[in-house]
């Protein structure tokens, strides 16, 4: 007890450092215990969306769980419940809580086989017409229903009759009126079972979850009360009972991770009682595709997590070092002095550790809680440094955020006693024969840490391009690629090492500042030059933070930039303009065209060319809805009509036979992707990055409108069929005319046109055949008003552009009262907000956001902290410079001057380490997506308002650093500074 007060008395001393000490660590296991809290979070919203579109997109129920048992069949007076009554009493037991969820519903229901029934009154019923029913029993089917005509029936057979309900459905079907008795007539029925339709009825609520089918699959039924059935059939064998079934509507909207896992296990407890009961069963759960994806999601996005946080934990983890090393440093003598005495290594050690532990207990506490605020910073951040309006992200403390924050705990307490490991090596003597020499070079460059750090980046960035390279060339799918976490762990250790490789020239710098201005430098820039010149090591500390801070800020807006960028651009070039839709036109085609004819899209075959012996289709007669509605709605700025002929395909004459080659007829040479526009509409709005022709894109759209017969094509077209501009080419086909054309210009991309192993980045086929050709991708862009004059006129594609702030919403409820039948659409605008609501996204922005605010945040703390402990420590110092004539102003000028060397100079070195950095690494991030979708070339994007920002925050934490600098400067006492000095 003595030696934890003496430990408390120790730490309360030394509270700022110890409160800083414990800022870092809270924040390392806030940030720790945040990667399972936000994996939580976020796949729980995804869950819940995706059980939501369920529903919404397949009209089924996701809290739907149904099983059905067949009936083996049994031998002579044997009960046939086939283990139903078993299956019963397992699945009743507990049902309210056995799946994790509410339950709303459940259902058991049983039936026999289909038997043939006779009217008795064979006066006024059809005796020819057979009626094939069975009987159904349902539980608790009367607190569902309501009688559309006649009565309940009796639990009880009466004079042998049994008495039942039917359906609307079932009075056509069967041929029935309610009081009728109808008769089994079945050779294996051995007694006469009849039975009376009494009553008619319909669900009372049409939405109530009781009905997991639709009454009209009770079309062919005589449904009967479930213990009548059970006694009269089940166990007494009066008829064959075929199946049994058993219905849970779970409450899906209550479903968290916790009871998915509950739910999964629960679905195999019942999978094993049900192949242990029945030779053949069935289950449908839709739920249960819906989770069994979400393990491997957990998964990939708690690694990505982990790679993301890799250089905030760094800078952690330096942090934790450098207070711990201030605090050890004040209490270097301290500790000689027992070591001196007698204490042992294990003794110190021990006592630290204890104090350690102390910071840690309040750090594993509170770090979990500050982990859920963190959360929904990364809920709600759309970019890097930037939030939006959202649903907050349902965060909670759970079991495994715990686990992780006595992880970071344990390596946090570790990180803190290496510098009282070291320090405990000396005694008082040797201490105070350290103090009198002149400090020794760095650990990090004594032992060239930086160009090791440096060569292993470099040896990571050549070994990943090799990687890319070799995968973007073989198309193959690199989806696993986006998640190893050495693609982020290389680019954190060049920052180190070249931010470190710096600092080791630095000092150089400073002598070359002195050495060119030595004559006319003022005392107080001399006295400061000397400073920091001959104290450099002192400083590296602080400077390391900021060069990683700035250096890992900049990496992450550009990151962050470049890969929300990449995404949004897929998006607007896949689908071309804002808005594109698909409209159905009136035409004449007969019904058979529909699954392939000559309109048919897909329909053709290779075969039937224009040179083909059978007779020609018939040509569809398409009519043109009115297009100028689409031009006066209030949200669009452009329209364009836009035909896209996917199977279209390209003629050449044939070889000439003989000595007469004036009769050849042209032969399908390639089949190729047609598309016909107007050239001043669609360079309104279609969107097509820049820099991926070699002209500007209304250069190519101007070259289209000199000339109606002219076309662009692709260059992979180009390249097979050796095309080049000035040639002739005629395109048509199946079922249409052919029209000759000029080609005026190639170019290697097209809004919404892939490219794929035709692309500029690709080479050419070179083996010649046709499966080879048939890989590759031809596109060839016309005029559509030739197009539709010379070929055939039929349906294009609506491109829009909408106006700026436009709405969505709006331009949906415009269309829609145009009484447009709307085919196909595709919206950019919203296929870029999923993009950003996709998890992986969301932590890409959320967490490299989040990163650089804590860094800020890190360094900040430790910039005043590091700086007003130097003052303390220089106390001496400046009381002799104001003794001998410096004024307050002058001592003020020599600290801003400090800071610009010192702080000043770490800025600029992480811009240019941001930079660098920047330059070489984050074109990796092009192994985050799948080439196959990936069509556009990747694009490294530097915003300078990220930059900016980024600087306005720094310069904002120097300047408020050094007014509270000078606030305690200005209040350092002369006379006691030089008393101290006497002492």
């Amino acid at each position: 007890m003595a030696l934890l007060i003496m430990i408390l008395r120790k730490m309360i001393k030394n509270k700022w450092l110890e409160l800083s000490l414990l800022f870092g660590l809270v924040l390392t296991v806030a940030l720790t215990s945040s990667m399972p809290i936000y994996t939580n979070a976020i796949l729980q919203r995804m869950l819940s969306q995706e059980l939501q579109n369920l529903q919404t997109g397949s009209g089924q129920y996701p809290g739907t769980y149904w099983l059905s048992a067949d009936n083996p069949g049994t031998a002579g007076n044997d009960p046939q419940d086939a283990g139903f009554f078993t299956t019963d009493a397992y699945l009743s037991e507990k049902a309210s809580g056995r799946f994790g969820l509410p339950v709303q519903q459940f259902v058991r229901e049983r039936s026999t086989v289909v038997y043939s029934f006779l009217p008795s009154d064979t006066e006024r019923m059809d005796v020819n017409k057979i009626r094939w029913a069975n009987f159904t029993a349902i539980s608790d089917v009367e607190k569902h229903v309501k009688l559309k005509d006649g009565r309940l029936p009796k639990k009880e057979p009466e004079g042998g009759v049994y008495e039942a309900l039917v359906v609307p459905d079932a009075l056509t079907e069967l041929n029935l009126v309610l009081g009728n008795v109808f008769t089994i007539k079945d050779d294996n029925v051995k007694s006469e079972i009849r039975v009376k339709p009494v009553g008619v009825i319909e669900p009372s609520d049409y939405s109530d979850l009781f009905w997991y089918n639709s009454t009209v699959g009770y079309k062919s039924s005589f449904l009967i009360d479930l213990d009548l059935f059970d006694k009269s059939f089940t166990k007494g064998n009066a008829l064959t009972v075929k199946a049994s079934y058993w219905y849970f509507a779970l409450d899906y909207t209550k479903m968290t991770l916790s009871s998915a896992k509950d739910f999964i296990a629960e679905n195999g407890r019942i999978t094993a009682h049900m192949k242990g009961q029945y030779d053949t069963y069935s289950k449908n759960a839709p739920a249960l595709r819906t989770l069994s994806l979400y393990k491997e999601k957990e998964t990939k996005l708690k690694i990505l997590l982990l790679s993301l946080n890799v250089p905030v934990m760094l800078m952690l983890g330096f942090y934790l070092y450098m207070v711990a090393n201030l605090i050890t440093d004040r209490q270097k003598t301290e500790i000689a002095v027992l070591r001196s005495r007698g204490a042992s290594r294990l003794q110190i050690i021990l006592s630290y550790t204890i104090e350690g532990l102390v910071l840690g207990v309040i750090a594993f506490f509170a770090g979990p809680y500050v982990g859920v605020m963190i959360t929904k910073v990364l809920g709600a951040s759309s970019g890097f440094l930037e939030f939006v309006q959202r649903a907050k992200l349902h965060a909670e403390v759970n079991k495994e955020a715990f686990e992780y924050a006595l992880i970071a705990v344990a390596g946090s307490l570790v990180m803190t006693l290496i510098p009282v490991l070291l320090a405990t090596r000396y005694s008082i003597v040797a201490h105070k024969q350290q103090l009198a020499r002149i400090q020794k070079q760095s650990f990090w460059h004594k032992y060239y840490i930086d160009f090791i750090l440096i060569a292993i980046s470099l040896y990571g960035l050549q070994s990943y391009e090799t990687r890319m390279s070799r995968m973007l060339s073989l198309g193959a799918n690199t989806s696993d690629m986006s998640i190893d976490p050495l693609l982020f762990l290389i680019p954190a250790f060049f920052v180190l090492g070249l931010g470190l490789c710096l600092l080791r020239l630095y000092p150089w710098f400073i002598r070359l500042i002195y050495l060119i201005g030595r004559r006319w430098w003022p005392p107080s820039l001399y006295y400061t030059l000397i400073q920091v010149g001959r104290t450099s090591a002192s400083f590296k500390f602080i400077m390391v933070f900021m060069i990683i801070t700035i250096a890992t800020g900049i990496f992450s807006a550009s990151a962050n930039r470049t890969i929300n960028k990449n995404v949004a651009d897929k998006i607007d070039y896949k689908i071309g303009a804002d808005i594109t839709m698909q409209i159905h036109w009136d035409n004449d085609a007969p019904p058979i065209l529909l699954s392939g004819g000559a309109n048919s899209e897909d329909g053709d075959t290779a075969g039937e060319t224009a040179s083909s012996n059978k007779a020609a289709p018939q040509k569809t007669q398409y009519t043109e809805p009115s297009f100028l509605p689409f031009t006066q709605m209030p949200d669009v700025e452009h329209a364009a009509k836009v035909f896209i002929k996917k199977n279209a395909s390209y003629y050449a004459p044939a070889p000439a036979k003989g000595k007469d080659a004036g009769g050849s007829k042209l032969q399908e040479q390639d089949k190729i992707e047609l598309m016909g526009i107007d050239t001043y509409e669609f360079g309104n709005a279609a969107w097509l990055r820049d820099g991926l022709l070699d002209y500007s894109f209304n250069s190519y759209l101007n070259l289209l409108a000199s000339d109606p017969t002219a076309v662009l094509i692709s260059s992979s077209m180009a390249r097979q069929h050796g095309l080049k501009p000035g040639d002739l080419i005629q395109i048509g086909w199946y079922g249409a005319n052919t029209a000759e054309f000029i080609v005026y210009g190639i170019v290697d991309y097209w809004p919404t046109w892939n490219p794929g192993a035709g692309g500029s980045s690709q080479p050419a086929a070179e083996d010649g055949g046709n499966a080879a050709r048939a890989d590759i991708p031809n596109l060839v862009i016309g005029n559509l008003s030739y197009i539709q004059s010379s070929i055939s006129l039929e349906p294009y594609e609506v491109w829009l552009k909408l106006k700026a702030g436009s709405s969505s919403e709006r331009f949906y409820q415009e269309i829609a009262g145009k009484g447009y039948d709307i085919l196909s659409l595709a919206d950019a605008n919203q296929e870029r907000i999923a993009a950003v609501n996709d998890p992986f996204q969301l932590a890409i922005n959320g967490v490299m956001t989040l990163d650089f605010l804590i860094s800020i945040v890190i360094t900040f703390v430790g910039f005043l902290l590091y700086w007003v402990l130097s003052l303390l420590a220089r106390t001496l110092q400046f009381g002799i410079l104001r003794a001998m004539g410096i004024s307050f102003f002058q001592l003020l000028g020599m600290l801003v001057a400090e800071q610009l060397l010192i702080s000043g100079a770490a800025i600029l070195l992480g811009v240019l380490t941001g930079n660098l950095t920047s330059r070489l690494f984050v074109r990796l991030f092009e192994m985050s997506f799948d080439p196959k979708t990936q069509i556009l070339p990747f694009e490294v994007t530097f915003n300078s308002s990220d930059q900016v920002g980024l600087y306005v925050i720094v310069t904002a934490m120097m300047v408020l650093g050094i007014g509270i600098l000078g606030f305690t400067v200005s209040r350092i006492r002369i006379h006691q500074a030089v008393k101290l000095g006497e002492d």
